[in-house]
């Protein structure tokens, strides 16, 4: 394949082009804002033509129906790269994080005998649903990524969530204007798996 030279924050890098497949919920299907300004877009252009991104995120997503939907999409698109942005709709349900680690487990699994790589892009909860409930919430996503050897963003709205003009009114939702933030973030757990392709392929 073609590599091609990135731009990114400033850095160049060097990257194969992949295809990058996106599972997530609303947080990565631009809802309340337009399409277009959603972070999965913008790292399509960052990314440029010689990569594919695909964005099978679907707003109100749980881990559950994500884990049911990723065969198939596994099987469609023959992803490098697999971006895992689910669980926020399990912890504003309350469901259980044991349940939550279960369909994030499948999917690393199935996503990795596919032979794509994973992304986990990790989610907090707000407080009030009790100490005890987020650290377990919390832990999932740092277990998996410890178990799996799979890199991981901790917290996807990392200096948006607490920023009142960066999220709609709803305060669930992130605005046009966060985007960058978030793909920032996402960016910084990507782009070593981008240079570790080209690297391969270079070999």
């Amino acid at each position: 394949m073609v590599a091609v030279l990135c731009f990114a924050a400033g850095h160049a890098v060097n990257a194969r082009a992949d295809t990058l497949l996106v599972v997530g919920d609303s947080l990565s299907a631009a809802h309340g804002i337009e399409s277009d300004t959603g972070w999965v877009n913008l790292l399509r252009q960052r990314l440029g033509s010689q990569h594919r991104v695909i964005n099978a995120s679907i707003s109100g997503d749980t881990t559950s129906s994500g884990a049911a939907r990723l065969p198939e999409l596994l099987k469609r698109h023959s992803p490098d790269i697999v971006l895992l942005e689910l669980g926020g709709n399990d912890g504003l349900r309350g469901l259980s994080p044991q349940q939550m680690k279960l369909n994030l487990r499948d999917m690393i699994e199935k996503s990795q005998a596919a032979d794509a790589r994973v992304l986990l892009l990790g989610i907090e909860i707000p407080p009030n649903y009790g100490a005890s409930y987020t650290d377990a919430f919390r832990g999932v996503f740092r277990q998996l990524s410890e178990e799996y050897d799979v890199p991981l963003v901790p917290f996807i709205l990392d200096g948006v969530a607490l920023q009142d003009a960066m999220m709609q009114d709803d305060g669930i939702h992130p605005t046009a204007e966060a985007q960058p933030v978030i793909l920032d973030n996402v960016w910084e757990g990507l782009a070593p798996m981008l240079k570790r392709a080209s690297t391969t392929t270079n070999d």
